[in-house]
């Protein structure tokens, strides 16, 4: 039987007006035999800096007194050979909506399909995992899941076999997530006042050796960004 993977996604500065310059889809993602491992290690390295196992980590919680916890996390992540991150970096501005024939809700799911189909191969199964962010996201999730299978023509949904939204508090990959897609999101718009997270970013190009505002090669597998641009800026 094919390797089964499970792929938790998440966001930042998703909203239409939210005033941020750019929107980052990421995810984090890994065989799903591994869950369980990498789940308990992020839990044990959470009481190594005084947390309860169960306390959620993320993005907006990085400061100088929790400082080594997160950067003790990405080194977890960068060590774990099973542990991959793919991120897409999308301009928000001047995207021409009405022009395209599209709502942002549509836009915000084409970015989404864009971010995760060079993670799928045809070789193997796919559990995908969302982070639940409205009462309108099971009809989105529906779509998203029917489109995704379009395209590899997976019309059974023997390859990506389920699209489900969660909360990020159940899930500690999930929360690995929204840490990284943080640290994409801060380099991208250009922040800089907070020590912590800054010490987090400069952590991450360290272990990469990405600047983290470029494309990556398509196929580099442990931590791949692309940065996307509308046509009409591509000309």
């Amino acid at each position: 039987m094919n390797e089964l993977f499970n792929i938790y996604c998440d966001e930042s500065c998703h909203l239409e007006h939210d005033r941020q310059k750019v929107m980052v889809l990421g995810a984090v993602w890994m065989p799903t035999d591994a869950v369980k491992e990498v789940s308990t290690r992020i839990s044990e390295i959470k009481q190594e800096h005084g947390l309860h196992p169960h306390a959620e980590i993320k993005w907006t919680k990085v400061s100088t007194s929790k400082q080594r916890l997160y950067l003790d996390l990405a080194n977890y992540f960068f060590d774990v050979d099973s542990l991959r991150f793919r991120a897409i970096v999308a301009p928000k501005d001047g995207l021409m909506h009405m022009e395209h024939q599209q709502t942002h809700d549509e836009w915000y799911y084409k970015m989404y399909f864009d971010m995760l189909k060079i993670i799928f191969s045809p070789t193997g199964r796919y559990h995908v995992y969302l982070d639940i962010k409205d009462s309108r996201g099971g009809r989105k999730v529906n779509k998203l899941h029917e489109v995704l299978c379009n395209n590899l023509y997976d019309f059974k949904r023997e390859i990506i076999q389920r699209v489900q939204i969660i909360r990020s508090d159940e899930s500690q990959v999930m929360q690995l997530a929204d840490v990284l897609i943080g640290v994409i999101s801060y380099v991208n718009r250009g922040l800089t006042g907070s020590a912590a997270k800054m010490a987090l970013v400069e952590k991450v190009r360290a272990r990469t050796g990405y600047t983290l505002t470029r494309s990556t090669l398509y196929r580099e597998e442990k931590f791949n960004i692309f940065c996307w641009l509308p046509s009409w800026k591509e000309q």
